[in-house]
């Protein structure tokens, strides 16, 4: 797909630079592992995993590495780009060492959002870390092709900055969803008393709105950030309890207004994150199962999504629902003509989010 010009994901501004650099025969796309020795830099976008029961597996990267290496020469730059467990740096040093290969091992931390992906890459500071001068300079020449606003750390440090960034992420959501529920749960509409917070007054300008809190990142990084902390990171885990719980309270709150098992409830809106068709770890799927098991039928849509062959058109949706929650705040969903009880927490449609 990416060789015939064709980008796999939604990521604005990516298909023209896609093309771009097919034109000029500056990029291609392969599988074949033997590719890896005719490079300078072999830049590793394999980040640590969490299993189902919230422990990340350390091994995961030097073991791709490790495969790596009956092709990996002398001379090159390896770059780990991924997040990864604290340590895994050294660990990955330590297996090429073994090797008896002379390469330069760094870590780099991407920091991008999905959807701005293209801009950030060179907006924002590049961390790049290493753990001698060689392969720090060799770092710092290699992003400076994106920006000159290099920021230098050692690898332990660039390991925590990057899982501290997402932590720090996941625990501002957090808190705007308690925060949400207790206004809710009192009778007053959060969105109204955060407008008034942030209206013209800096010290609270960047506090988030409700809703899922979710994607392939930040409940990851917090989870493994617990784990390196003997899981002494209570403010983590209660972080992890609020955002992974809203699904469920709400609910619990609709379920108070309504007898959810005689009523078709569609959710609008599966991706994790607005103008996104990214699905994956997205609490819209939670709240399906949540409501398959309370409601008489469930139904649900995203036109952007295009791998979930269960979602039906939006304007099924709208039509057979008798209730619906929006699921994803993509920016269409609020001109959308909705005439049913619509929850909305995200305040997409702009008419508050009390429940």
């Amino acid at each position: 797909m990416v060789n015939g010009g064709q980008m796999p994901f939604n990521e604005p501004g990516a298909d023209e630079m896609l093309k771009k650099v097919l034109e000029n025969g500056k990029f291609s796309a392969t599988s074949e592992k033997s590719v890896v020795a005719t490079a300078e830099h072999v830049v590793v976008v394999i980040g640590t995993p969490i299993d189902e029961h919230m422990n990340p597996d350390p091994e995961v990267v030097p073991n791709a590495v490790a495969q790596l290496l009956t092709v990996l020469k002398d001379g090159q730059h390896l770059v780990l780009r991924s997040t990864v467990y604290p340590g895994v740096t050294r660990l990955v040093e330590e297996v090429v060492k073994k090797s008896n290969k002379k390469i330069d091992v760094s870590f780099c931390p991407e920091r991008i959002a999905e959807g701005k992906a293209i801009d950030e890459l060179s907006s924002l500071p590049q961390i790049v870390s290493a753990r001698n001068e060689v392969a720090l300079d060799r770092a710092k020449k290699l992003f400076a092709n994106l920006t000159s606003n290099i920021v230098e750390v050692s690898p332990e440090e660039a390991e925590l900055a990057k899982l501290f960034t997402n932590t720090w992420r996941y625990i501002k959501f957090a808190a705007a969803n308690q925060l949400y529920t207790i206004a809710n749960d009192f009778g007053v509409d959060f969105e109204r008393v955060r407008q008034a917070i942030v209206h013209d007054y800096p010290r609270a300008n960047d506090m988030p709105g409700a809703g899922f809190a979710a994607g392939p990142c930040l409940f990851k990084d917090t989870m493994q950030l617990a784990a390196f902390n003997n899981n002494n990171f209570t403010l983590g885990h209660s972080s992890m309890l609020i955002n992974e719980g809203l699904p469920l309270y709400l609910v619990s709150r609709v379920e108070a207004k309504y007898d959810l098992s005689k009523l078709t409830v569609g959710i609008l809106g599966m991706a994790f994150k607005a103008e996104s068709d990214d699905t994956r770890s997205s609490l819209a799927y939670k709240l399906k199962r949540i409501l398959k098991f309370k409601a008489g039928s469930v139904v649900c849509a995203d036109s952007l999504v295009s791998e979930d062959h269960s979602l039906i058109s939006e304007t099924d949706l709208i039509d057979r629902a008798d209730l619906i929650i929006i699921g994803a705040p993509h920016k269409r969903y609020a001109s959308l003509k909705i005439s049913k009880p619509c929850v909305d927490i995200w305040n997409i449609r702009g008419q508050g989010v009390l429940i």
